[in-house]
């Protein structure tokens, strides 16, 4: 077996964690990576040992502290995390819900920040949770302001459903794309559950590419929804300027 191929398993190990699965048994990893069993029992020992992967009080296995170590020296995160945080935290005391942080990563919006109170309404998204591009108020805006050549990608699909409010069609995104071109935010109501409503913006670096998107979540029935749009967009040209970015000539600001 070669080194490169013992490190990929040991990576699909670590993989086959997720935000539904934080907890795994041996046979679950074996079955979830394909690896045989006593395979996976050694590459989980090492990982173990180095401290990617910790035990669980049940017997099973869960990811380890180190990793949380490793991931804060991800400069694409914590660089970016660090200047847009007292702009998120403005939004927050603004809000007193949900405000959020993410980047692209393929089809897919990665959370770098996450700031919520108590009584906010309940959102599927943690620092690192992932989800598409097309269900997301951040999605939508880093989508809307990406590559043409990457949007045809996304809009061959296929466009995963979460509610019957998901965006499911090509034709559908493109409107909506267009629409976040037009007024320099992303609304997205109900597309991951029914009763939150998000409103985005998108953060550009300087060679005004989109680099990230600020978003706050609110209940769909808040009636106060329609005033947090120019406060995020206000917040993510903060974040640009702050970056030393630059919006496309085209951006509507706020």
């Amino acid at each position: 077996m070669s080194e490169e191929s013992m490190v990929a398993k040991a990576l699909s190990v670590l993989a086959a964690f997720d935000r539904d699965r934080l907890v795994l048994t041996l046979p679950e990893l074996a079955l979830r990576t394909g690896i045989p069993q006593t395979t996976v029992y050694r590459h989980a020992t090492d990982l173990v040992r180095w401290g990617a992967l910790d035990r669980s009080p049940g017997g099973g296995y869960q990811i380890g502290l180190r990793m949380v170590e490793i991931a804060a020296l991800c400069p694409r995160g914590q660089q970016l995390r660090d200047v847009a945080l007292p702009y998120l935290e403005d939004l927050y005391e603004a809000t007193h819900q949900n405000v959020q942080l993410a980047v692209r990563d393929g089809a897919e919006v990665v959370y770098v920040e996450f700031l919520s109170a108590r009584n906010a309404v309940a959102v599927h998204i943690r620092v690192g949770a992932r989800w598409p591009l097309h269900a997301t108020g951040v999605g939508l805006a880093i989508l809307a302001y990406a590559p043409d050549d990457e949007v045809e990608e996304i809009l061959r699909g296929p466009l995963r459903s979460f509610t019957d409010k998901t965006i499911h069609t090509a034709s559908r995104l493109r409107q909506e794309l267009a629409q976040v071109r037009r007024t320099g935010v992303a609304v997205s109501e109900g597309q991951v559950t029914l009763d939150a409503y998000s409103v985005a913006a998108p953060v550009f670096g300087a060679d005004r590419k989109v680099v990230a998107a600020v978003s706050v979540v609110v209940p769909s029935d808040d009636t106060r929804r329609w005033v947090w749009a120019p406060a995020v967009q206000t917040a993510a040209l903060g974040i640009t300027r702050q970056l030393g970015g630059r919006p496309p000539a085209s951006f509507s600001p706020p």
